[in-house]
C-alpha cells in the first residue's frame, strides 16, 4: 500500500517519470528474478548441509519422549 501511495505521490509531482516506473517496473523484475533463484537456492542447500552435519548428534541423543 506504502508504495502505491508513493507511486501516486509521484504521478502527482512528475507523471513522466511516474509512467517510466510503472513501464519499467516488471522488466526490473524479470530482470532480478534469476538472483531471487539463486538466493533461494543457496539457502537451500546451507539448510541440506547444516541438517546432515547435526545428523550424527541428533542421532547420537536418541529419541524425543513426548508429555502427555
Amino acid at each position: 500500500m506504502t508504495t502505491f501511495l508513493l507511486w501516486c505521490l509521484l504521478l502527482v509531482l512528475c507523471w513522466p517519470l511516474a509512467l517510466l516506473a510503472l513501464v519499467l517496473y516488471p522488466i526490473v523484475w524479470i530482470l532480478l528474478l534469476p538472483f531471487r533463484l539463486i538466493g533461494i537456492t543457496v539457502t537451500a542447500v546451507f539448510d541440506l548441509l547444516g541438517a546432515i552435519l547435526s545428523l550424527p548428534g541428533r542421532i547420537l541423543r536418541g529419541p524425543r519422549h513426548l508429555r502427555t
